[in-house]
């Protein structure tokens, strides 16, 4: 009997050591209970091949591409990644429809003194609605902000490759 309860904690720590840091993952879940306007949700990885990932713009490894469901039902993905600001990494989160459109971006951490303003809800708004295909340029559809010009540009090559590699993953039918 003691065998088995050692054995169900074991395999509780290894569960747990999976998935998203604390910190991301209560960012994210604040950002799809808004965004879905649900109050539960099923978070599922969605795994692409290692030799299909390497072939995409974007970074596609463990944790960070996710089916969102709500009773057996497809709401969406979302999409977690980093991209270079000046001397640091910012994380980052997209929030796709099911029909892989953008309903959301947002910054979840920002590491530097300046150029946080990418990660204001005006200036990320440009990104909805946007999906496999378009294509974003900094200073003609993507606004310039004075003081964040890596982080624009940064977000945009970010934004861009995803878009990209959205596209090559749904007309491979892999979502």
């Amino acid at each position: 009997m003691k065998i088995k309860y050692v054995s169900i904690f074991i395999l509780a720590l290894i569960l747990m050591s999976f998935g998203l840091p604390k910190n991301i993952q209560k960012k994210v879940d604040k950002e799809i209970l808004k965004t879905y306007d649900i109050e539960t949700y099923n978070f599922t990885e969605v795994l692409i091949a290692s030799n299909i990932a390497k072939t995409l713009p974007s970074n596609f490894n463990t944790n960070n591409l996710f089916k969102i469901e709500t009773n057996n039902s497809l709401l969406g993905y979302a999409y977690l990644s980093k991209a270079p600001s000046k001397t640091a990494l910012f994380d980052y989160l997209i929030l796709l429809d099911k029909d892989l459109i953008v309903l959301k971006s947002k910054v979840l951490i920002y590491r530097e003194e300046y150029g946080g303003e990418i990660g204001s809800t005006r200036w990320l708004k440009q990104f909805i609605g946007k999906k496999g295909g378009d294509d974003l340029k900094y200073g003609d559809n993507i606004v310039a902000i004075s003081g964040a010009t890596i982080s624009v540009r940064s977000m945009t090559n970010a934004m861009n490759d995803f878009l990209k590699s959205i596209s090559i993953l749904q007309n491979k039918n892999i979502i």
